[in-house]
């Protein structure tokens, strides 16, 4: 897998908020056609979507208004307004937390100065080896703090990578090997992708979330074309992932996504298996092979 970028190149600023949410609103508004929302449609249009104008009559705020916000000036718009908004472009709750993110961040927060943690507490490592699924724990870049044996089974040996590499964006982006793990690459690819754009949300300033985006970007064309769709995606709850193994073939693992209270953010993500099926057997037989591998 190519090497991380190197802290000499690591950019000094965060991503570019005001910037960000044009780019959001406009993709919002470009998925939007003027029958899908009871409009008439006048003319030959130059670009897909909604005018700015249909979008503000459907939000039920001034042109003027609406232009400011979508020129990333939204620090003056009240909840209602930003409501309206999200409700006239059709926003799911995650595109609407992320709208208010983008357009009124906190004042409170400062800029990141040094780099997230790499070690877990020793506590939440013994959570992790004392469950019987796999699991592992991410900061919110995604970086890799923790894992379980049957974690290594399922998503392969991170321990033989370097600190830096050990990233869920960098593995399914840039690792053949990490990305073959997955039955369906494209569609991990995508909700990855749509994580991390809710996750730099939430941290526009933070500059090394934005070493990340950087680097992805150079390297993977994928990653281009997936940031670029401007999704966000919290990761969901209960989702069905469908993993691919050398051994056992194809199985279907429950991803049960959750927080971890205290100090910086991360999240525990664990995957079981539906009791009685194919994959508990196909999970089972990774576990006893994983076991005699390490004993």
């Amino acid at each position: 897998m190519p090497s991380p970028v190197a802290p000499d190149d690591r950019v000094t600023a965060g991503l570019d908020r005001r910037a960000e949410l044009r780019a959001f609103l406009r993709s919002r508004r470009a998925r939007l056609r003027p029958e899908d929302v009871s409009l008439p449609s006048y003319g030959r249009r130059r670009v897909p979507g909604l005018r700015r104008e249909e979008l503000a009559q459907l939000a039920g705020v001034s042109y003027a208004y609406y232009a400011r916000l979508e020129q990333g000036y939204g620090e003056t718009m009240s909840a209602e307004v930003l409501d309206a908004v999200a409700h006239a472009l059709r926003l799911t709750e995650e595109e609407r937390d992320h709208l208010v993110r983008l357009a009124q961040p906190d004042r409170n927060r400062t800029p990141q100065s040094a780099p997230p943690p790499q070690a877990l507490r020793p506590t939440v490592q013994n959570l992790l080896d004392t469950l019987g699924v796999p699991a592992y724990v991410v900061t919110r870049r995604l970086d890799i703090l923790g894992w379980n044996r049957l974690a290594t089974a399922a998503f392969g040996n991170w321990a033989h990578l370097q600190p830096g590499e050990r990233n869920l964006a960098r593995l399914i982006f840039l690792s053949p090997e990490a990305r073959g793990r997955f039955a369906e690459p494209d569609r991990m690819a995508a909700k990855i992708a749509g994580v991390l754009r809710r996750n730099a949300g939430k941290s526009p300033e933070d500059a090394y979330f934005s070493s990340l985006i950087r680097e992805l970007t150079q390297k993977s064309e994928e990653f281009r074309r997936s940031w670029a769709q401007h999704e966000v995606s919290c990761g969901s709850v209960g989702e069905v992932v469908r993993m691919r193994h050398p051994l056992v073939g194809e199985f279907d693992l429950v991803h049960e996504p959750m927080a971890l209270p205290g100090g910086a953010p991360m999240r525990l993500n664990t995957y079981h298996a539906e009791p009685g099926s194919r994959s508990e057997e196909a999970l089972r037989m990774l576990a006893s092979w994983e076991m005699e591998r390490q004993d």
